[in-house]
């Protein structure tokens, strides 16, 4: 059958990826993986891209076989399908699948373009293909037969009366039960069969990248994948019906992957969609590919000395081989870490005594290069005893140790009460110190801060002061500007008033001058005179400055200047 079945679901039926692999140009003696090197992502270490693929998990394609009355659906759609039915039904003598109704438009039952008329004739299927309307008349039409309704071209499962259509897209997975009740798994095509003994039942359409259990590492709680489990019931001989796992789907992210089972055979199924019907194959886990970091305590160990002592310590490793992992009978790589370390840990710690020990708390990158510490005993010998042989023995499960520290130690018994007094003892005593420290602390931030608010009060006095000295010096010196400016303009007032007044008199001279009249003189002395009176009053005696009255002045003045001489002498 040279159909889409072919094509697809030939290489994915049994845990295949969920890419297309060529098989052209492979021989019968080549192994399966040789095509699927060119689709490798490199996401994967270069170990697992020879694994053999799904070599163990195959058998045989239910789906392949030449069947009765089972067409694949092609390129000409589901209608086209329906035809070979029924021309495969009428060449064998039976009833045939399609209708030969015709439809008309004014009145019946209606199918609409996109849909199938079902019509159940004597417990048989008939199929109405052309759209249109089916008239309930002539009654002959429809003796013995019953209308059933109509179903869309498009639907994924049609099951009526024998006849089953299948058709999944590009994202779904159909599960199938054949009337043998063999399962086969329909990808990315579909089919028409009708079933003349026994049923093809549908059991499940799986949406392949969303499936319905997630699981995840029980340690570190990464996402590790998601299944789903299809199963069918059945009746057995009480007439109970019971439930049957027949399918597994999986759904693996990039950087994962699974192991397989079948008996004491293990395989390695890389990252992709996969499902399984083979009853022989088991899934036994899910593991991740990428790095993972974890801190973990380590149970009781015993000193030289006979102190027990607990460890904490922290461990990073990557999983390069999970074939090796499961091969040792591990579910998990801490499961593996766990125990190798405990023992290596039980047997560096037996030769080491408590004091050695109890010196050094933790094994870190600060300390490890430091050859002068008392306790590098201890260091020492985590350093190149644990790690090394770590590392070689996490090798052996396909495992890369890339870190290994030791975070904490934890002694216990009477060795761990006593180091608890003492602890407790320094403790209080280093509580009290700290105290007695926090108040002389206090104190001196509190005297520091009274210093400071005095500092910085006598800085605010000496700005203040320095502001109102700066403020005097600037009125004094506007007082004098102000002054300065006052006396010079009355001075100028001054000059230019004597100023006015010389030129008046010079005016006023000049214009007496000119006047040549002498009852005109006269009378300008007689009203200069009377000025003069009205100046300095009636009772005034006015002394002539010039002949025989001022020289007679004179003479008085000197003789009593001489009178007044001659008195103090005596």
């Amino acid at each position: 059958m040279s159909t889409r079945i072919n094509e697809e679901d030939a290489d994915t039926v049994f845990g295949g990826p969920s890419y297309h692999v060529q098989h052209e140009d492979l021989e019968k003696s080549d192994r399966i993986d040789k095509s699927h090197d060119n689709h490798s992502t490199g996401t994967h270490p270069k170990n697992l891209e020879r694994v053999s693929l799904h070599e163990f998990s195959k058998t045989a394609d239910y789906a392949l076989e030449e069947r009765p009355f089972f067409v694949p659906i092609a390129k000409d759609g589901i209608i086209a399908a329906l035809g070979r039915i029924d021309r495969q039904l009428r060449d064998s003598g039976r009833p045939g699948l399609l209708s030969s109704k015709v439809p008309v438009s004014w009145t019946g039952r209606e199918v609409s373009p996109g849909f199938l008329g079902l019509i159940k004739h004597g417990g048989l299927p008939k199929i109405l293909t052309k759209p249109g309307r089916y008239p309930g008349f002539p009654l002959r039409n429809w003796w013995s037969r019953q209308w059933c309704g109509t179903k869309g071209l498009s639907d994924t499962a049609i099951q009526f009366q024998g006849l089953t259509v299948v058709q999944v897209s590009q994202n779904q997975a159909a599960v199938i039960s054949d009337p043998q009740n063999r399962i086969f798994v329909v990808k990315n095509s579909g089919f028409v069969a009708y079933a003349i003994d026994g049923t093809y039942d549908v059991l499940a359409v799986v949406d392949q990248t969303h499936l319905s259990t997630e699981i995840r590492d029980s340690v570190t709680d990464a996402i590790l994948g998601s299944i789903a489990e299809i199963k069918m019931r059945s009746h057995i001989a009480s007439g109970k019906e019971q439930e049957y796992v027949v399918a597994l789907f999986l759904n693996i992210p990039a950087n994962n992957c699974a192991i397989l089972q079948r008996g004491d055979d293990l395989e390695l199924l890389p990252a992709g969609q996969h499902y399984i019907t083979n009853p022989n194959v088991t899934l036994r886990g899910l593991f991740t590919l990428g790095e993972n970091q974890l801190e973990l305590p380590t149970k009781d160990i015993y000193t030289r000395d006979q102190v027990p002592v607990g460890l904490r310590i922290y461990l990073k490793w990557q999983l390069m081989e999970p074939l090796k992992l499961t091969t040792h009978g591990y579910n998990t790589p801490y499961d593996a870490l766990r125990d190798k370390t405990q023992s290596i840990l039980t047997q560096i710690v037996a030769h080491l005594d408590y004091g050695t020990m109890v010196k050094q708390r933790s094994l870190g990158p600060d300390n490890l290069e430091d050859g002068s510490d008392p306790s590098s005993a201890f260091i020492d010998a985590l350093r190149t005893r644990a790690m090394d042989e770590m590392h070689e023995a996490a090798l052996e499960y396909g495992i890369i140790l890339k870190d290994l520290a030791v975070i904490d130690r934890e002694f216990k018994g009477d060795i761990a009460s006593t180091m608890d007094k003492l602890t407790t003892r320094a403790l209080q005593a280093q509580v009290e110190a700290a105290n007695v420290d926090r108040e002389n602390s206090n104190k001196v931030k509190q005297e520091e801060g009274a210093l400071a608010v005095a500092r910085i009060k006598a800085q605010s006095r000496n700005a203040q002061a320095d502001s109102e000295a700066y403020s005097v010096i600037a009125a004094a010196k506007a007082q004098a500007e102000r002054t300065k400016i006052e006396a010079l303009a009355e001075a100028e007032a001054i000059r230019l008033t004597a100023e006015a007044d010389a030129q008046a008199v010079s005016i006023r001279a000049a214009a007496d001058a000119k006047v040549t009249d002498q009852f005109a003189r006269g009378m300008e002395m007689r009203r200069l005179e009377v000025t003069r009176v009205q100046a300095f009053g009636n009772k005034t005696v006015f002394v002539p400055t010039d002949g025989t009255g001022v020289q007679m002045g004179n003479a008085m003045a000197v003789g009593m200047a001489a009178g007044m001489a001659n008195g103090h002498e005596a």
